[in-house]
């Protein structure tokens, strides 16, 4: 009789318990919890990295489209119009990327390109406008992305030019090398150069046959360095033409940028030249890096 109460009181002492256990599964989760608040904070992230990318799109879309529209006007301040804006848009573009809080390790990479962009640009500077910075700039956007691509573009102009000489002409250059390394990151993530990732550096053993299927896998990298060239030169001439020159019709446009299509040809060979040696080691090295550390 003494064991009766004691199985008894084990039941109903268990009872509630099992009750407690069964209504969990089912009890909607609280307003404070990660699940219910961690969709918001996503959408609330995705809408914000939209808006960021929308905002840096305008701010480089707003150069070739003023320098349009004093082409098309004939403002009389066309250089000084033009360099705020250029000015601008180059602020928009560096407090975005600074507003995204970067962290350190996703700096280095960008700042130690940038550096060897400059010093490849000052090392080869007794040969017009054969120059490795696009070729890095390239290779910089199609590892690390668009941002990273323009920034060392950017910073490889800005700090260059303290060894050629600082002028309205800086912010130009900055822009144009930017952009280059901006569309190769575009094209990169749109897959691109996909097939060039594949590639092996120079040196080492390959099957036969694989040299051109090599050349093929790298074609439309070598396509896009070399237009890289043209485009550079393109945005510099337009502001030359549109800010100081003034022609006085498209006859003597065309001249200037005849004059200077040989530069810029050269240009463009020189960049398909660089990336034909540097971007295989280089790649897949920096692709281990950005791996390795997580950058973004």
């Amino acid at each position: 009789m003494s064991g009766a109460p004691r199985s008894l009181g084990r039941v109903s002492a268990g009872a509630p318990r099992e009750e407690k256990k069964s209504a969990r599964p089912g009890a909607r989760p609280s307003a404070t919890s990660p699940a219910s608040s961690g969709a918001p904070a996503a959408r609330g992230a995705a809408a914000r990295r939209a808006a960021g990318a929308a905002l840096e799109a305008v701010a480089l879309l707003a150069v070739p489209v003023v320098l349009g529209f004093c082409a098309a006007t004939g403002v009389g301040q066309s250089a000084l119009l033009s360099f705020f804006v250029v000015v601008a848009s180059l602020a928009v573009f560096f407090g975005r990327f600074e507003a995204s809080a970067p962290r350190l390790r996703d700096i280095m990479p960008a700042a130690v390109l940038a550096a060897l962009a400059a010093a490849g640009r000052v090392l080869f500077a007794p040969v017009p406008d054969f120059k490795p910075v696009s070729a890095i700039a390239i290779i910089a956007g199609a590892v690390f992305g668009r941002r990273s691509g323009f920034m060392v573009g950017a910073l490889a102009a800005l700090a260059s030019n303290f060894f050629f000489g600082q002028g309205p002409w800086t912010p130009w250059q900055m822009y144009a090398w930017g952009m280059v390394g901006y569309l190769a990151g575009l094209l990169a993530r749109a897959g691109a150069f996909r097939g060039a990732s594949t590639v092996r550096a120079a040196g080492t053993a390959r099957p036969r046959g694989a040299s051109l299927r090599a050349f093929l896998h790298m074609l439309p990298l070598y396509v896009f360095g070399f237009v890289s060239g043209p485009l550079y030169g393109l945005i510099l001439n337009s502001w030359s033409i549109i800010g100081f020159y003034h022609p006085q019709s498209l006859a003597q446009a065309a001249l200037v940028y005849a004059a200077a299509l040989p530069f810029d040809l050269a240009h463009g060979v020189s960049t398909v030249v660089f990336l034909a040696v540097l971007y295989a080691p280089w790649h897949r090295k920096l692709e281990r890096v950005r791996r390795k550390y997580d950058l973004r």
